[in-house]
């Protein structure tokens, strides 16, 4: 099975694309330890995903922190703040 990532806002724009597909982690993952296998490629993985508090995360659209384990989820989203106005 697959996992689906979801970048958006400045998170898309530093990677430098909107979404890609992983094999699904260990169960046991957090999302965490996810972004943080993912800041390990470098480049723009790692200028985006080095500061955590500015970053969210939803697990089959449900907001979750980051230190939720994974599951069985099908998608993953990363994102920037949402700020109301």
């Amino acid at each position: 099975m697959a996992l689906e990532i979801l970048y958006f806002a400045w998170v898309r724009d530093g990677i430098g694309k909107d979404g890609e597909r992983i094999d699904s982690p260990s169960p046991d993952t957090t999302v965490e330890m996810l972004v943080t296998n993912l800041a390990e490629r470098g480049g723009g993985y790692a200028q985006v995903l080095a500061d955590r508090t500015r970053l969210r995360a939803a697990l089959d659209q449900k907001f979750v922190p980051l230190d939720t384990p994974i599951g069985g989820a099908r998608e993953l989203a990363l994102f920037p703040p949402v700020t109301g106005g």
